[in-house]
């Protein structure tokens, strides 16, 4: 059976010789993988740029039979074009890091309409942003944390949890100073959860801390969450 759905892509991996596996999450049937194929070849150019981390996708795809999860794509398109996210490092950079989190905290095979709304809608807002996107990763995850059903309302909730569950020595040094440290952070999150645009903070190295906090917050609620490894990459072009 043949399904019509849209997508935004998570991640992908080679396969053979010109062929992909890629993780779609598509706004009928949550997370899918499907096998893609000749998308690696010379011809016809710029096929395997449409799965790019969060490239958002129309697809005509086969419906898995039985426990296999792994299909194949009989169509698939370009939905809506960007503007800016594959040519600006600093935005490439978050796409790269929140796609990995988005592809270890989401997984479930069936429909979800708000979260498909929302992932749709930030991506597209994001990518038209002119100025001002430097917050864009720490306030997507504090939203995307109330649609996995573990969001919070106050900074202190969130550090508290953190600190509870002694990840405060993996933020920032010795396990005394890097509570005091968290407790510093609890009025950016504040911020970040009231009034976005009037955050105040200060720079690249403390956006980084903050977005390590979220992530240990992230791994007390997502099983198997694991480490991020693409947030190194990211740190090193945070303002």
């Amino acid at each position: 059976m043949l399904i019509k759905t849209r997508g935004i892509v998570l991640s992908y991996l080679k396969y053979r010789e010109t062929s992909i596996i890629a993780r779609v999450y598509t706004e009928r049937l949550g997370v899918q993988t499907y096998v893609v194929n000749s998308v690696r070849k010379a011809k016809p150019p710029g096929r395997i740029a449409l799965f790019q981390p969060f490239t958002l996708l129309e697809l005509v795809a086969y419906v898995a039979r039985g426990s296999s999860g792994l299909t194949r794509l009989a169509e698939f398109r370009c939905a809506e074009p960007f503007q800016t996210l594959p040519y600006e490092v600093a935005k490439s950079s978050v796409v790269l890091f929140l796609s990995e989190v988005v592809g270890r905290a989401v997984r479930e095979e069936e429909q979800n309409e708000p979260l498909f709304a929302f992932l749709h809608d930030s991506i597209l807002a994001f990518d038209r942003q002119p100025h001002g996107a430097e917050n864009f990763a720490l306030v997507f995850l504090l939203e995307l944390a109330n649609y996995l059903g573990f969001g919070t309302s106050s900074g202190g909730e969130l550090t508290d949890q953190v600190i509870m569950a002694g990840h405060a020595a993996t933020v920032s040094g010795s396990t005394g100073p890097a509570t005091l440290r968290l407790r510093e952070f609890d009025h950016y999150f504040d911020e970040l959860l009231r009034d976005p645009a009037g955050s105040t903070i200060p720079n690249g190295r403390v956006r980084h801390e903050l977005l390590n906090v979220l992530i240990r917050y992230y791994q007390l609620h997502v099983e198997q969450m694991g480490e991020i490894r693409s947030l190194d990459i990211l740190s090193e072009v945070l303002n």
